[in-house]
């Protein structure tokens, strides 16, 4: 039996984060079909809760695809320099359930997580939005711009980092890589300011994003916060918005940007309008106003993972791409 490993080289060259898109948008009309299997997420936390592991199956009946993904988060890796997010994605066939590939979960994550929040944003913000704010500048940030820009015309960037020379460098090598202006933020106040789209997309556990500095208009897709205690967004932000979700089970069980709100009253369980599978397939209406604030709230899914790598398995068998092993 042969295995295909794709290491992140593989990942980033095979699934372009554009490609990957249309990716998502097929996976979510899936869900939105029912054509799905999808149970919570088991994570297990460390006795210091420093970092923990989560275990993520699903399937799809289109693509068809079966598998699983294991990653550990640690966010105090960014200060080893290196990635948070560590694992594998591990995809099967659906007829014997025989193994195919093993994928570098991290760089799946950020694919599939930046090109989900440009699906989101394609559909919910205005198509006339052109200048975009990141909250947090590592990976995320980074495929994200590149997933924005994908699908509206994005021409001034604000960045800020709660290390504000990780903003100056980011600014300045993203900004020669893709060719637009970036300037770094020394505030998230001032990054957010005049934006139309905004990203949150860090590991806090207090917000950074406060629903006074929300302008008419705006589109935030809210990425960072998957598990508590992370949190990016105040009560007021949630308030203010129109929300939308990536899975409305999955927020309510692990998002405490909106658990918080539904906790102190705030907010109700309707304040949520739809999730990505009811908008991709037009099932539930989105942005009704141009001066409406939409919020795309996502703690990432299964079925992302599974999609994913089903078209990168696809790809490196049509390209001779990834290790083969006997297995």
């Amino acid at each position: 039996m042969e295995l295909i490993i794709l290491g992140e080289r593989d990942v980033y060259e095979l699934l372009p984060i554009a490609d990957c898109i249309a990716v998502m948008e097929r996976a979510f009309r899936t869900v939105a079909s029912g054509g799905f299997a999808q149970p919570q997420r088991l994570i297990a936390w460390l006795p210091d809760r420093r970092g923990a592991i989560g275990t993520m199956p699903a399937f799809l009946a289109e693509p068809d695809a079966v598998g699983a993904k294991v990653i550990t988060v640690f966010p105090g890796n960014r200060a080893e320099g290196l990635e948070s997010h560590q694992g594998s994605v591990l995809l099967h066939e659906t007829k014997t359930g025989r193994p195919l590939a093993i994928a570098h979960a991290g760089a799946v994550t950020a694919i599939r997580t930046a090109a989900v929040s440009a699906l989101a944003t394609r559909i919910l913000s205005n198509p006339s939005a052109a200048r975009l704010a990141l909250l947090g500048s590592g990976t995320q940030a980074r495929t994200h711009l590149e997933a924005i820009r994908a699908v509206r015309e994005i021409a001034h960037v604000k960045v800020w980092s709660r290390t504000p020379e990780h903003a100056r460098e980011f600014a300045r090598t993203e900004s020669l890589r893709h060719g637009i202006p970036i300037e770094a933020s020394d505030s998230p106040r001032e990054a957010v300011r005049d934006s139309q789209i905004v990203c949150t997309l860090t590991a806090a556990t207090a917000p950074v994003l406060e629903g006074a500095w929300l302008e008419p208009g705006m589109h935030v897709n809210a990425v960072g916060s998957s598990v508590p205690p992370f949190r990016e967004l105040d009560t007021e932000a949630v308030k203010r918005a129109r929300v939308f979700v990536d899975n409305r089970d999955c927020v309510l069980n692990e998002a405490d940007d909106l658990r918080a709100p539904l906790g102190e009253g705030a907010i109700a369980d309707d304040h949520i309008l739809a999730d990505l599978a009811q908008l991709a397939a037009g099932l539930a209406p989105g942005r009704a106003s141009p001066q409406e604030i939409t919020l795309f709230k996502s703690v990432g899914m299964a079925v992302e993972d599974i999609a994913a790598t089903r078209e990168l398995y696809r790809r490196a068998v049509s390209q001779g791409r990834g290790t083969r092993v006997e297995y």
